[in-house]
């Protein structure tokens, strides 16, 4: 019989800030990262939310781990234009957050952004890409060093470790044979399943523990709510994507701006909420207030 598991999100909701369960979390940091991760502990995220009938709802989780380099771990339903400016943004907030007044630059903490999205983010034919920051001379290209002393002093190699790295996991679609540890953990951030074969660090242990049938009926019944959302969001995603509108739609409200029209973007949030988009981010790929798209028909 064939095992039906909690899907990722879910998970870091209600099962993964468990310290029992961290192998999971870490197994799938080591093999993101190519080097063994120990999660230290969690630390405090302002963005996650708890509310499992936000069906638009992003998760996050935040950890140490054994070296003292922060991870922060997303996970993103819900189609978001800006998303490259948000995870600016998380990373630039933890660096200034973690680091105490009258501290040297030197105790600036290392961070690793992991995004798990579920939708179309720009364009590329990867399912994961590695982000990272490298200085190379305009006039002969050549790749800015660290000297001996700062490699002594800092424990690294090269300038690009000292920044923070961005990991995005656009799993949405994964239908491959996975040929690797990390392409068998993509395929279960995407259809929730885990296959015999595969035993990619945490795998085995998301196996064992996230079991839907071993959830009590209230969680399954609110499991299967938020399932439910994601599956009618995704619907509306792609209707729109398949249809051109929705880029097509934030163009024409680029032009309808710079004319001033006021009723382009009245036009274009009639059409989005009738596709299903909630009314918070109309407003906010629209300008237009929440109230006015309320009163919207």
């Amino acid at each position: 019989m064939k095992e039906n598991y909690i899907r990722f999100d879910w998970a870091m909701k209600r099962l993964l800030r468990n310290k029992a369960n961290f192998d999971v979390l870490e197994g799938l940091l080591t093999t993101l990262l190519g080097e063994k991760i120990t999660i230290q502990r969690l630390l405090e995220s302002e963005s996650n939310q708890e509310d499992e009938f936000d069906k638009y709802n992003r998760v996050d989780m935040l950890a140490e781990d054994s070296k003292g380099n922060l991870l922060l771990i997303e996970v993103q339903n819900n189609n978001e234009y800006a998303y490259f400016q948000r995870m600016l943004f998380g990373t630039s907030k933890l660096v200034t957050e973690y680091i105490n007044r009258g501290e040297g630059y030197e105790k600036v903490r290392k961070v690793y952004s992991i995004n798990i999205v579920y939708f179309a983010l720009g364009h590329g034919k990867d399912n994961v890409y590695h982000g990272k920051t490298e200085f190379r001379g305009i006039h002969y290209n050549d790749l800015l060093e660290l000297s001996p002393f700062q490699r002594q002093t800092f424990k690294v190699d090269a300038v690009s470790q000292l920044y923070p790295e961005y990991y995005i996991l656009k799993v949405n679609g994964f239908d491959q044979v996975a040929k690797s540890p990390l392409e068998e953990w993509i395929h279960y951030l995407n259809t929730g399943k885990i296959p015999e074969t595969y035993h990619a660090p945490g795998l085995d242990a998301a196996r064992e523990r996230l079991k839907i049938d071993s959830m009590s009926k209230d969680e399954k019944n609110a499991y299967y709510r938020h399932m439910d959302n994601l599956n009618l969001l995704k619907s509306n995603i792609k209707t729109e994507r398949e249809e051109g509108k929705l880029e097509g739609l934030q163009e024409g409200l680029q032009k309808g701006r710079a004319e001033g029209g006021r009723e382009k973007a009245l036009s274009i949030a009639r059409k989005l909420k009738t596709a299903g988009m909630d009314e918070t981010q109309i407003a906010e790929i629209t300008g237009l207030k929440e109230e006015e798209i309320r009163k919207l028909s």
